[in-house]
């Protein structure tokens, strides 16, 4: 069966602009062309009611402009009045989070201010930067309640500015493997899913992309969000059914960093995705274990993503993906932070003998994942007080139990591991232990790629490529199975746990896109170093977000040579954690219980700062009985089973078909070219406006200081050859003064924010600011001295030692002169006729190159150059690497295929 053509949907509504009368709010959304526009009423005459009204009409620049000033005419309070305007501009914005009511009106919450943090084959992640919320009712119909306020402000605790992440076009709450499977779907389910499509809508304009030759085109698909990673899902239950989808916005919460890679000139962007789930979502302490529908505490989904960013398509370009989990123990367990200890017993709540809630969580990880569910347990095994040792010995025996009726092929893994002990141990390398673990984990697991094994892997076997586990496909490979990674906290050694499994992932996808010669990986290389920063910064935000401080062991640690200096850095880290759960941790969870709609304000019910616990929310249990009991044996979902070690949710069948929107488009249309979204032809743009990504490092970072060096990212290299030390000494003095802040949390700088969303302009929408950081800028660390004066690191390299010569500082007033003339006599070329060929018979180089002045001057001449005529036979070449870049590769001739055996075994053999 034929693999249809398809993209993902581009949301329409990406600039929105906020309009305000006396009755009703007009909300503007446009795409990034302002080529078509969607406007959305919202009634302000109800004081609690939300009435929202989308009319599924897309209007042109001149219909929308016509409809804003018919609604000005007709809201002035005198006709012909031309001093008070009935149509004002409140904000504009870059998206809805969504509506939210407390205990009087209903609230709008806007994206105001955004910053691109990642790419992926052109779809960009963008992080929120800043919001605005609005109360919708009129002053005139406000009913006030004394306590509204207070629920305002707790709302509010939950800082949208830090690590929320949305995009338009690219799904955050699925893997890229998920994304990518969905676009190969055969091309007989699509034309179903499009017909079925076009006959249950209700939208006039859905087929408004339909081409009209042939039925050629392409199929955008849109997936719909797995709702356990998107945070603000309750937020939009109110006008999910009312809208049409390009006003909703899923956003998720976690970590996204990005770095770029060069393999001599090719650029490899490493990408790093953390997504947090929004069930049983709290802080360190007062969030452990499960609750009754198998959620867990501090769950986060991390996926590491590598593509090739030469090649800028999801059709043809190379992508590669490995993911893993963290989670707490999923038993019914909690600590009691009441008596102000440092390390609070463990508590079991209640007996589970038939592993339930365990069940409940598995069998999510079965649909999601597929088989082989691997956990890696790092609590402590021997301890002179029974403390973490209590969660292995009921970890052991669930999982002893619900393998007793899974297949033995599906059954879950158990790695017990007491981490701790061995790093005590000043015999045994516990990164060395960890290496051997990851191994065999990616074995098992294997790791998504979207192109097939290529030929030198066929000719030239690797003997641990082979024995590789996962799903071989046509079109690649695909991961089945996961590691699920925890200790008490899933933290400090959770991260670095997680860093040695992504570490020998990394391996095999550098192996798998053709940029290593075999599948691995050595520490003090410069590839390794980028993905330890990158990991760092992942577990510092996420230990950030749970605990309250960030990372107190770090990858360093372990390996034993960290500075000196560090020791009173995690003594730091420690106290701000015991400070920040003890004093600040309920305060934070009220917050992500109110945003999350755990808890609901109502007249006649209690307050949320009224409530002893919030046990009976997130355990629906406590208040009602299930009407549906779980199977003590058969606790895996209905057809999860057949489709094993293949995850149920890629899986094509009718329950996921029903997830898909799926419309049929011309390849031009807006809402599938992915092309027109990135580089925007339609409106003046530059380098840094385009490219703008907050990289959280660059391989220009760990380059060697002397250009002699071997620049490949995968050689081994002694600290002080790098220009970014690996240990932290002296040359990396400024560590030591200002705590290392993520990408991903760190403010932008001033010149790097974006411009304030009310300001006036006549036009539909605002002009795009993103304040985004450019990849050509590296974050410059500052320190004082004793002098109180700013040293700044210098990360480029002199021209001495890369040239090998010293040139001037500053041009002379006659070079900027008459560079300055040059440019502009440049702009100003296309202006110019360009005069008849003529060639000089003098010349010895006749008919190859042809100087033409374009100056009616002769003192400022400049001359155009025709590059020489290429041959039929290097068109035919270029050609050919053209349609290779598309995805069309030609065959390999006889000759070729000697001629490459006889290469490998001059090279190799």
């Amino acid at each position: 069966m034929p693999a249809a053509i398809a993209a993902p949907l581009i949301s329409s509504v990406q600039k929105l602009v906020l309009y305000e009368t006396r009755a009703r709010y007009f909300l503007v959304g446009s795409n990034p062309a302002e080529t078509k526009y969607r406007v959305l009423k919202i009634d302000r005459t109800e004081p609690k009611d939300l009435v929202v009204i989308d009319d599924k009409h897309v209007y042109t620049q001149q219909e929308v402009r016509e409809l804003l000033g018919r609604l000005d005419l007709g809201n002035r309070t005198k006709m012909g009045q031309k001093g008070s305007s009935g149509l004002s501009r409140a904000v504009s914005a870059f998206g809805i989070v969504g509506f939210v009511r407390f205990l009087e009106g209903y609230y709008i919450v806007l994206i105001t201010k955004r910053r691109k943090m990642a790419d992926i084959g052109g779809h960009a992640i963008y992080k929120i930067e800043d919001t605005n919320m609005i109360y919708i009712p009129n002053d005139s119909v406000r009913v006030s309640h004394p306590d509204e306020a207070r629920y305002l402000r707790i709302f509010q605790n939950v800082d949208l500015s830090s690590n929320f992440y949305f995009s338009y076009s690219y799904d955050l709450s699925h893997s890229l493997q998920y994304n990518l499977t969905v676009l190969r779907m055969p091309l007989e389910i699509l034309k179903t899913e499009t017909t079925q499509t076009r006959q249950e809508s209700f939208d006039i304009f859905e087929d408004e992309g339909l081409p009209t030759q042939g039925g050629s085109g392409v199929f955008g698909i849109c997936s719909k969000p797995y709702e356990k990673y998107v945070w603000n899902a309750k937020l939009l239950e109110a006008v999910r059914t009312a809208v049409h989808r390009d006003w909703l916005l899923y956003i998720i919460h976690g970590f996204c960093g990005q770095s770029k890679l060069l393999i001599y000139g090719r650029p490899i962007y490493v990408t790093l995705i953390a997504r947090r789930s929004s069930k049983f979502a709290g802080t360190r302490f007062l969030k452990r274990g499960a609750n009754c529908e198998g959620d867990v505490a501090n769950e986060v989904e991390t996926e590491q993503i590598l593509y090739d960013a030469s090649v800028m398509s999801f059709s043809a370009g190379s992508y590669s993906s490995y993911v893993q989990v963290r989670g707490s123990v999923p038993l019914y367990w909690s600590q009691d932070i009441s008596t102000m200890m440092p390390k609070p017993p463990i508590t079991l709540d209640q007996a589970d003998p038939y592993a339930h809630v365990a069940a409940l969580h598995f069998d999510q990880m079965l649909q999601r994942f597929g088989s082989p569910i691997i956990i890696l347990n790092l609590v402590k095994e021997r301890e002179k007080r029974k403390h973490e040792r209590i969660l292995s010995e009921e970890l052991v025996a669930a999982v002893t139990y619900l393998n007793q009726f899974i297949p033995p092929e599906h059954a879950i893994i158990y790695i017990p591991w007491d981490m701790a002990k061995y790093t005590k141990s000043k015999l045994c390398n516990v990164l060395d232990r960890l290496n051997v673990i990851a191994e065999s984990v990616v074995k098992k697991t294997g790791f998504f790629v979207n192109r097939p094994d290529s030929y030198c892997s066929i000719l030239r076997p690797d003997e641990k490529w082979n024995e590789l586990g996962g799903c071989v496909v046509s079109t690649g490979r695909l991961q089945t199975g996961v590691l699920r990674t925890n200790c008490v906290d899933c933290l400090d050694r959770t991260n670095t746990a997680q860093f040695m499994v992504g570490k020998c992932a990394l391996a095999y996808q550098l192996y798998s896109l053709g940029l290593i010669d075999k599948p691995n990986l050595q520490f003090d290389t410069d590839a390794v170093r980028l993905f330890e920063e990158l990991y760092e910064d992942h577990g510092d935000t996420l230990s950030l977000q749970y605990g309250g401080s960030q990372l107190v062991h770090r990858v360093k640690t372990y390996r034993k040579i960290a500075p000196w200096t560090q020791h009173s850095k995690d003594i730091m880290q420690t106290l701000s954690r015991y400070y920040s759960n003890a004093f600040s941790d309920a305060d934070r969870q009220d917050s992500i219980n109110l945003f999350l709609g755990v808890f609901k304000p109502a007249e006649g019910r209690p307050h949320l700062w009224e409530l002893p616990t919030d046990f009976y929310l997130h355990h629906k249990n406590t208040l009602s009985l299930s009407p549906i009991r779980q199977s003590y044996t058969y606790w895996w979902t209905t057809g999860v089973l057949k489709h094993l070690p293949l995850p149920f949710d890629e899986v094509t069948c009718a329950e996921n078909r029903r997830k898909l929107t799926v419309k049929k488009f011309h390849k031009y249309e807006e809402e599938i070219d992915i092309h027109n979204e990135f580089f925007r032809p339609y409106e003046l743009s530059s380098f840094d406006e385009t490219f703008c990504l907050a990289m959280t490092n660059s391989i220009r970072d760990f380059l060697p200081k002397n250009v002699g060096i071997d620049p490949s990212p995968f050689t081994v290299r002694k600290p002080d050859e790098t220009g970014k030390s690996v240990l932290g000494n002296k040359n990396n003095r400024e560590e030591t003064v200002l705590q290392r802040k993520t990408a991903a949390s760190a403010p932008p700088p001033p010149s790097e924010e974006a411009v304030s969303s009310s300001s006036e302009d006549d036009s539909g929408t605002d002009k795009e600011d993103e304040g985004a950081v450019s990849q050509r800028s590296t974050p410059v660390k500052v320190t004082d001295t004793g002098d109180n004066t700013k040293i700044t690191e210098n990360v480029v390299q002199s021209t001495k030692d890369v040239y090998g010569v010293n040139l001037s500082d500053i041009p002379s007033e006659d070079d900027l002169a008459i560079y300055a003339r040059f440019v502009q006599l440049g702009q100003s070329q296309h202006k110019q006729e360009k005069g008849s060929q003529q060639f000089c018979s003098k010349c010895p180089l006749d008919k190859v190159i042809n100087l033409i002045p374009i100056s009616s001057f002769s003192q400022d001449n400049i001359y155009e150059v025709q590059p020489p005529r290429a041959d039929r036979k290097s068109i035919e070449i270029f050609h050919a690497h053209i349609q290779a870049g598309r995805g069309n590769m030609q065959p390999l001739g006889k000759d070729d295929f000697l001629m490459y055996r006889e290469y490998i075994r001059n090279r190799y053999m």
